[in-house]
Parts: structure tokens; sequence; C-alpha cells
């Protein structure tokens, strides 16, 4: 895995640039990163890194690899981790964000099961008949009740 999202065909034009979009060419990714152009067949090689490839096979970048060029750099320039321990740092980092964008995803789905059920609740409500008179349990007690009639005054 290196990093990148996949890229979408829909929704924008072929010629708006992204993040995504694969423009620079080896040597000036080397220039904007900072590192040498073999160092970038390195770490292609080693897999940290990949970015697409032409036709004829070249190296293309994109401003995700750059940024992600600069990273590995700082890890192991600045915090002296090696690129084992550095593409395994970047495997977990995207293992993180798929796992993020997933639990957005069921949480979105989550929303949108509970609106549902709250329109059809509501639709039930709407439904019921208003002549019917709701039904609560009597709760049972041990009271006793006791009923005499009226006795009825005899007339003298």
């Amino acid at each position: 895995m290196d990093g990148r999202r996949p890229r979408q065909r829909g929704g924008f034009s072929p010629y708006e640039l992204t993040e995504d979009t694969p423009v620079y060419v080896i040597s000036v990714a080397a220039q904007l990163s900072g590192l040498h152009p073999q160092t970038l067949r390195q770490y292609d090689r080693l897999g940290l890194v990949s970015p697409d490839r032409t036709a004829g096979r070249g190296r293309r970048y994109s401003a995700r690899d750059i940024q992600l060029l600069r990273q590995v750099q700082q890890l192991s320039q600045d915090e002296g981790i090696n690129l084992a321990g550095i593409k395994r740092i970047i495997e977990l980092e995207n293992q993180v964000a798929a796992l993020q964008a997933r639990v957005q995803e069921l949480q979105d789905a989550l929303d949108g099961a509970a609106a549902t059920m709250r329109q059809r609740e509501a639709a039930v409500h709407a439904s019921y008949r208003r002549d019917l008179v709701p039904y609560q349990e009597v709760q049972q007690t041990s009271a006793l009740v006791v009923w005499r009639p009226k006795r009825q005054q005899q007339a003298d």
C-alpha cells in the first residue's frame, strides 16, 4: 500500500488536478522532496512510495506522493527509523485511515437507518384511529374493595 486513495473517475473533469493526480517526473519529484532520484527509485522498489506509471513505464508522482516522500525522509533522518519500520508505519497509517473511513460509512448507514425508522414510526402514529382509546394496563394491588348496595328507605 502506498498511502494513496483510489482514484474516482466520476464526479469531476479529467483535466481537474487533485493531490492524487500524477504530474511530476522523477527529477521534479526529487527536487520537491529534497531527495536524490536514485533514492526515489529505491523507495519504489521497496514499496514505500509507488508512483503511477506512464505507458512508457516512466514514473509520475503526485502531490500526495511528494508529501509521503517527505514523511519517509523525516522518519528516516530525524527519527532514525529504518526503511522496514517506515514501511510498517505507512501500512499501519493506511490501515487506520481505511478503518476510519469504514467507521464513517457505518455511522452514516446507521444515521440513515435511524432516520428511516423515525419516519416509519411517525407514519404509524399518524395512522392511528383517533376514536380508539389507548389501553393502559392496570397495576395489580392487594387492596380489597367492598361494595354494598344502598338500602332503600322504607316508607312508613
